[in-house]
């Protein structure tokens, strides 16, 4: 069954991919919650003349995804936490504390686009994420994690 995608699925494709997907999912899942749409003849042809008019904006977000990936990989992200002497940290870290502490440096990326390398993270010191900016523009960058 052919499903063109209305919002980025994870695992599965970006928003205006055109994916086949096993009958179930797509009428069970995928088109009910709307993420998706039946990829009929018409619909097929409509989404082809948006798709038409989407490249040429489509390559000047590439380019600003790009711009923010070097940004990225120049910064110094540090989270802080509560940590007991010997740099074990009460609780964990993950991508909803990576995403305020990346927030706080002037960068606005949704939780949902970070993965941290060896999560969870339940001690102080310096660990790898990748942040999924944009279709095909990711970038590995490191964080800190200190003790209060």
């Amino acid at each position: 069954m052919e499903v063109i995608l209305k919002k980025n699925v994870d695992k599965l494709g970006y928003a205006n991919d055109v994916v086949t997907v096993k009958p179930g999912y797509g009428r069970n899942f995928l088109i009910p919650q709307g993420y998706a749409v039946l990829a009929t003849p018409s619909a097929k042809k409509a989404h082809t003349e948006v798709m038409r008019q989407k490249s040429h904006k489509e390559t000047k977000l590439v380019g600003e995804a790009q711009e923010l990936a070097a940004k990225l990989a120049a910064s110094s992200v540090v989270i802080s936490t509560k940590a007991g002497e010997n740099g074990k940290i009460f609780g964990s870290v993950n991508t909803v504390q990576l995403a305020d502490a990346l927030r706080k440096e002037g960068f606005e990326i949704d939780r949902k686009s970070l993965r941290i390398k060896d999560e969870p993270i339940k001690e102080t010191g310096t660990f790898e994420a990748e942040a999924n900016l944009f279709k095909g523009v990711k970038q590995l960058f490191k964080f800190e994690v200190i003790g209060e």
